[in-house]
């Protein structure tokens, strides 16, 4: 297992779920498997910028779960351990994996969960709020030390009843990832463009509206783009895809040390979709878990040289 580094300006501080699913799809199925918001995230920001992790596991999660992300950089000092079981998602996938079916939940220790950071979570230069309970989210803001960049995501069971809360939040983010669905449900609008403008209405500085193998939008202060997903010949399993892609978004706009502008943001786009399509190629994080940089690089080229249309 590799040393625990200590924190830094350059760190991304992710707070979430750390989960077991049982994962069934068109290509067959695996169980008990490492998952959750944060570790998506976390090993899809590593190769780009240095990731802590803040979470909470049961008594009976793997050892060698830990082992794999520490191994592959990931500071997990803040990953906590409380007596009871593990939090667990179970569910199943349509053929074209555009909608998937909810067979079980158990929160467990997740349930308890309350973050506290460390000084050096706190002194993170970036704070990447995973789909949790607004509060939740709010109070770990609340604990760190002047931020550089914090950015969200949320689902629709928080739009639905913590939306006082969610829209408090927003005020105070400078990205906010939504899927296209509930990006709708949040603001009442139709279309693209509408429901972007109107996300932006409601105080974050750019808003990501993910919109599964149909690409990602990016808006922000008037300009808008939006990217296509990378043609994956085999995708297995959807599941992290989005926090994939807000992993490689982030994990690029963080350890980037060019000035920030809406070129910068575009070029994380593009690494947030090139993470989300390694991350759909195996079940759980096999994919990323095991991705070498040249095998980065090469895809990173194969998508920009897509993207180059030239008349």
């Amino acid at each position: 297992m590799k040393k625990q580094a200590g924190g830094s300006r350059r760190d991304i501080l992710v707070v979430g779920s750390v989960a077991l699913d049982s994962v069934e799809t068109a290509r067959g199925r695996a169980d008990e498997a490492l998952g959750g918001s944060a570790v998506y995230f976390s090993l899809a920001a590593r190769p780009l910028a240095p990731v802590r992790i803040i979470g909470v596991v049961g008594t009976d999660f793997p050892p060698r779960h830990r082992r794999l992300l520490a191994d592959r950089g990931v500071n997990i000092d803040g990953l906590k351990t409380l007596q009871g079981r593990t939090f667990r998602w179970a569910g199943t996938y349509s053929g074209d994996f555009r909608s998937a079916a909810t067979r079980d939940t158990q929160l467990n220790v997740f349930e308890k969960f309350h973050p506290e950071l460390g000084a050096q979570d706190r002194a993170a230069g970036a704070l990447f709020l995973a789909n949790i309970d607004p509060d939740l989210q709010l109070d770990v803001l609340s604990q760190m030390k002047g931020v550089r960049l914090a950015a969200c995501d949320s689902m629709n069971m928080w739009i639905n009843c913590k939306r006082a809360m969610l829209l408090k939040l927003l005020k105070r983010m400078d990205f906010f990832f939504i899927n296209e669905e509930e990006a709708r449900l949040l603001t009442g609008e139709a279309g693209l463009m509408e429901t972007g403008r109107a996300l932006l209405r409601l105080g974050p500085k750019a808003v990501i509206v993910k919109k599964g193998d149909y690409g990602a939008s990016l808006f922000c202060a008037g300009r808008a783009v939006s990217l296509p997903a990378f043609p994956v010949k085999n995708v297995v399993d959807t599941t992290g895809a989005g926090d994939s892609f807000g992993g490689g978004f982030m994990g690029y706009i963080t350890g980037s040390k060019r000035p920030f502008d809406f070129g910068e943001m575009k070029k994380a786009m593009a690494w947030g979709t090139v993470m989300a399509s390694f991350n759909v190629e195996s079940f759980s994080v096999k994919r990323l878990a095991g991705l070498s940089r040249a095998e980065l690089n090469r895809r990173w080229r194969e998508y920009t040289a897509l993207l180059a249309i030239k008349s």
